[in-house]
């Protein structure tokens, strides 16, 4: 469960930098910026969804 919730918070981290440098027109940095937000992203929603499919224990217990 912590783990999901530090994926979240990293994701909306690269959200919010990948608007503010967006903004700043700083087009390498988006790159990254997208990247790991697409990234931490899908670690978010898989980290959730193993959440759910396993009742929180993962899949070894």
């Amino acid at each position: 469960m912590a783990l999901s919730i530090i994926f979240g918070l990293v994701t909306l981290f690269c959200l919010w930098a990948l608007f503010r440098e967006l903004k700043k027109k700083n087009m390498l940095a988006v790159g990254f910026a997208f990247l790991s937000l697409a990234v931490f992203g899908w670690f978010t929603v898989m980290t959730v969804i193993d959440l759910f499919h396993t009742g929180g224990w993962g899949a070894g217990h």
